[in-house]
């Protein structure tokens, strides 16, 4: 079963995909919603992804992937970005770090976002 870590601030939105994707799609999903708490997950337990949003309470996501890459532990996780800021800066950044996608959340339903999760999940699960 693959381990997914949710980088969330919205409440709704956290406990919406964590449901979905868990119950659905039989994934482990730990979510979090303050930047900082990522690496303490990380070296609790490696997750096989992580989707991140931007825009989060302490630090932004972007910081967040920076300190990912950084980490030795955790610099080969695969990252997505799901968010709904859609500025080419970020997007650029993000990508330029390593992310594998940058997801505009108003832009996918929850089901494309899962469908993506699911294509970078495949190499994990052969």
């Amino acid at each position: 079963m693959a381990k997914i870590l949710l980088v969330e601030d919205d409440r709704f939105l956290s406990k919406m995909y964590v449901d979905k994707m868990s119950r659905e799609e039989g994934f482990e999903v730990e979510a979090v919603e303050f930047g900082e708490r990522v690496l303490e997950c990380i070296e609790k337990s490696l997750p096989d992804l992580i989707l991140l949003d931007i825009i989060l309470p302490d630090i932004n996501g972007v910081q967040v992937l920076k300190r990912i890459r950084e980490n030795p532990k955790a610099a080969a996780i695969p990252v997505l970005m799901l968010t709904n800021l859609n500025e080419k800066d970020y997007i650029n950044e993000a990508l330029a770090l390593g992310a594998k996608g940058y997801i505009i959340k108003a832009h996918f339903t929850p089901n494309e976002v899962i469908d993506k999760v699911k294509q970078l999940l495949r190499p994990v699960k052969e």
